[in-house]
C-alpha cells in the first residue's frame, strides 16, 4: 500500500494516522500474508469489542426509558456483520483491502471481508487516536442507523424520537402548533407543524390532533436527517 492510498483512506475515514502501519495492517487480509499475525484479524477482534461498547453506551444514554431487552435488540442489528458491511460499502473501503489471489468469490464472502475490514479500522483508529476518536467515527456512521432501527421497532413513536433529538441537541422540547382544521365536527382534519428552537418543519394533516402531531414529527425527523423518507408514511390526510 503506497502513501497515496494511505492518504486516500485517511480522507475517507476522516482520521490522519500517526502510525500508518496500523492502517496498513487493518487493510491486510490473512490471505495476503504468510503470517496471520501480520493480518487484520487481531484488529478485527478488538474493533468488534470497541464497536459494541460504543453502541451500547450510546443506546443506554439515548434511550433511558428502554428496557434491557429492547436495547439488546437494537444493538444486535447495529453491530451485525451485515450493518458493518453496508457501511464499509457506502464508504467505498473494500477496494483498499489487500487480499490473496482468487480470494473474493461471492457476495457473502465480499460482505464478510468488508465487515471485518470496518471493525479492523475501528481498532486501528482506537490504537492510533484513542477511544474518543474511535467513538466519534462509530457514531458518525452508525448514529443514523440507530434512529432508523428505533423507528422501525416503534413506528408510531416519532414524537418521542423527535423529543429525544431536540433535548439532546438544543435542550428544548418540540412544540406542535395547530395551523388549520377542516371538516364538520364529527369528521375533522387537523394540520400541525413541529417547531424546535424556532425552526419550523413541514406540516402534516391527520384525522386527529394526535395523528397530525405524529406525522409532523415524522416530517421533522426526515428534514433533520434522522430518518430516511419512506413512501409508506403518507404526509396527507
Amino acid at each position: 500500500m503506497n502513501e497515496q492510498e494511505v492518504q486516500q483512506v485517511e480522507q475517507v475515514i476522516g482520521h490522519k494516522f500517526t502510525d500508518s502501519n496500523l492502517l496498513k495492517k487493518a487493510l491486510t487480509h490473512s490471505s495476503a500474508v504468510t503470517d496471520r499475525l501480520l493480518s487484520n484479524e487481531r484488529l478485527e477482534f478488538f474493533g468488534d469489542a470497541v464497536l459494541g461498547m460504543v453502541v451500547s453506551q450510546e443506546l443506554f444514554e439515548r434511550f433511558p426509558q428502554d428496557f434491557e431487552g429492547d436495547l439488546t435488540k437494537i444493538k444486535s442489528v447495529i453491530v451485525s456483520r451485515r450493518s458493518c458491511a453496508k457501511i464499509a460499502k457506502q464508504m467505498g473501503l473494500s477496494k483498499y483491502l489487500k487480499v490473496g489471489k482468487g480470494m473474493i468469490a461471492g457476495k457473502a464472502l465480499v460482505g464478510s471481508l468488508s465487515a471485518g475490514l470496518l471493525e479492523a479500522l475501528i481498532a486501528a483508529i482506537y490504537f492510533d487516536g484513542g477511544f474518543e476518536k474511535a467513538a466519534a467515527f462509530i457514531l458518525k456512521h452508525f448514529g443514523p442507523m440507530i434512529e432508523k432501527i428505533k423507528s422501525e421497532q416503534n413506528p408510531d413513536n416519532f414524537k418521542s424520537m423527535l423529543q429525544q433529538y431536540a433535548q439532546r441537541k438544543f435542550n428544548v422540547t418540540p412544540i406542535y402548533e395547530l395551523l388549520d382544521e377542516q371538516g364538520p365536527d364529527h369528521n375533522k382534519c387537523f394540520e400541525v407543524q413541529a417547531v424546535i428552537a424556532g425552526q419550523r418543519y413541514k406540516s402534516a394533516w391527520g384525522s386527529s390532533k394526535k395523528e397530525a402531531e405524529q406525522k409532523a414529527a415524522y416530517n421533522a425527523l426526515i428534514e433533520t436527517g434522522l430518518l430516511e423518507e419512506d413512501s409508506s408514511e403518507a404526509e396527507g390526510i
